[in-house]
């Protein structure tokens, strides 16, 4: 076996391990929001906030938030900071899309305008917050998109239980965002399992 194929094999092995090696030292961070004062602790999100000295490239791939039966689905859509969102119409009517603010920055308020059923208008969410969601056309409509610093997140289900994946080892600060409750946040230890976080959020 020459040299060259003998360092190329070597560079392989080398890489396939340190990937087994970051999936089996990473840990999921898994638990349950309460809600009070709240009907339901459905579609919170929850989040590992930013981690001084990292930052994390935004997804190829777009995000898709529908617009179906007059309504945003998903009603909360949790995406990495720098995600392009395609927001699309499937219902029969035109629907006008627009934010007033993101995280009430009235400065960064966006009209996506009017388009027709079976279009879609994409938008690159490059600023952190929550944006809330709603169209000028159907007044009942509203949603939320929580734009986060990490790609460490999830949302909550009907019974307030939620999973983050592949989180590396370290210290962090869990968040929730939600269009009702007041935003909670503690600290959280990851190690090489899992960790069991509860966290209780408020109207």
């Amino acid at each position: 076996m020459t040299r060259l194929r003998m360092n190329a094999l070597s560079a392989v092995f080398v890489f396939a391990f340190g990937v087994l090696a970051t999936n089996s030292w990473a840990g999921d961070v898994k638990g349950k929001v309460t809600a009070q004062g709240m009907r339901s602790a459905e579609h919170i999100a929850v989040y590992l906030d930013s981690i001084p000295g990292k930052s994390f490239p935004p997804p190829a791939e777009h995000v898709v938030m529908d617009q179906t039966h007059l309504a945003f689905v998903p009603p909360v859509l949790v995406v990495l900071q720098g995600t392009t969102v395609d927001f699309k119409n499937q219902d029969t009517v035109g629907h006008n899309v627009y934010w007033p603010a993101i995280s009430h920055n009235r400065k960064l308020a966006h009209n996506m305008g009017t388009w027709p059923q079976g279009l879609s208008k994409p938008f690159t969410f490059n600023d952190v917050g929550d944006v809330p969601l709603l169209c000028n056309v159907h007044t009942e409509m509203s949603g939320y998109i929580f734009v986060v610093p990490t790609p460490y997140f999830s949302t909550t289900d009907k019974e307030g239980n939620f999973t983050i994946k592949n989180v590396p080892p370290g210290q962090y600060t869990i968040k929730t965002g939600s269009e009702s409750a007041k935003p909670a946040a503690q600290s959280v230890t990851v190690g090489s399992g899992s960790v069991n976080v509860n966290l209780t959020v408020t109207k």
